[in-house]
């Protein structure tokens, strides 16, 4: 850490010198770009220690003398999930060899060892970076970069805890978030090898934001709001089909309409219940239901 910090000493006093005149906002853009790398060193060795489920790893670093040789101990030391010494040796390839084409993959591995050690904000902030800066970069090209960001995104979503609300009782901006940029992942990059894999981490978003649409639906409903639930089940419905709420969101959204007398609308949602699930257990009562329902006026 020493030998990196003293190496940033002299370049830090070229690029204040040749700064003094450039406007603000290109200083702290310039100085920030040369220490991020050392301040991820920092957070990581303050963090991953104690970060549930990251592997710290000893740290430990042996310098080689070419930017290619420091690069190929990095990538070892991500597979071995030690953040903090390959996060040291892409530090030590953009302070040693800032010209050099590992330069810039050590700038996208260094977002890789922040979401290693899951450090996702910071992770989602690098890999955009990168996306500003290297727009035609292969790993941006092959849609990695997006991905990255997606599934972060995903990641640092809270689980459940027992002395907590459950998760789908909270605010799911962070969910729909994550939602939009997998989305935005795939319509951008239709022959990305990651595609399969976004489409599962997707399918998991997409049940989190059901369980929550199901959640203030039934809130509605047991409050005497019965609008307030078909607003609901028509967005759960619309958006959310197949993740197993179809025949129950169906059965409550005709009830619900007949609560605010819309009685075609709550024939419409128990027909299509019987048609599309005529084996659940809600088709029979849907069945009855309809029955009960008064005659189509012609």
């Amino acid at each position: 850490m020493t030998r990196l910090i003293s190496g940033n000493h002299a370049r830090l006093r070229s690029v204040v010198a040749s700064l003094i005149s450039h406007p603000p906002r290109v200083y702290v853009v310039k100085v920030l770009m040369i220490f991020r790398p050392l301040l991820l060193i920092l957070a990581l060795t303050l963090s991953v220690t104690t970060a549930c489920g990251a592997k710290a790893g000893s740290g430990a670093v042996d310098y080689s003398v070419s930017a290619q040789k420091n690069y190929e101990k990095g990538l070892k030391q991500l597979d071995e999930k030690d953040w903090i010494a390959a996060s040291k040796y892409f530090a030590f390839i953009k302070s040693r060899f800032p010209y050099s084409k590992y330069a810039v993959l050590a700038e996208l591995r260094l977002a890789d060892a922040e979401f290693g050690a899951e450090q996702y904000l910071e992770a989602i902030d690098s890999f955009r970076l990168f996306l500003k800066f290297h727009p035609t970069h292969e790993m941006v090209a092959n849609g990695y970069v997006s991905f990255k960001i997606g599934d972060a995104y995903m990641r640092q979503l809270s689980g459940d805890f027992w002395l907590f609300p459950p998760s789908y009782e909270k605010d799911q901006s962070s969910t729909e978030d994550a939602a939009n940029e997998l989305k935005s992942f795939l319509d951008k990059y239709p022959d990305s090898p990651y595609r399969d894999k976004a489409k599962d981490i997707l399918v998991k978003v997409g049940k989190r934001l059901a369980d929550h649409e199901w959640y203030v639906a039934r809130y509605y409903w047991d409050r005497g709001k019965p609008m307030g639930t078909v607003l609901r089940l028509r967005r759960l419905l619309e958006r959310y089909r197949g993740v197993g709420y179809d025949v129950e969101a169906l059965w409550l959204l005709g009830r619900a309409y007949v609560a605010v007398d819309m009685p075609d609308r709550a024939r419409l949602s128990w027909q299509e219940l019987v048609a599309k699930y005529p084996t659940s257990n809600r088709a029979g009562e849907a069945k009855d239901a309809l029955g009960s329902l008064a005659p189509v006026k012609r």
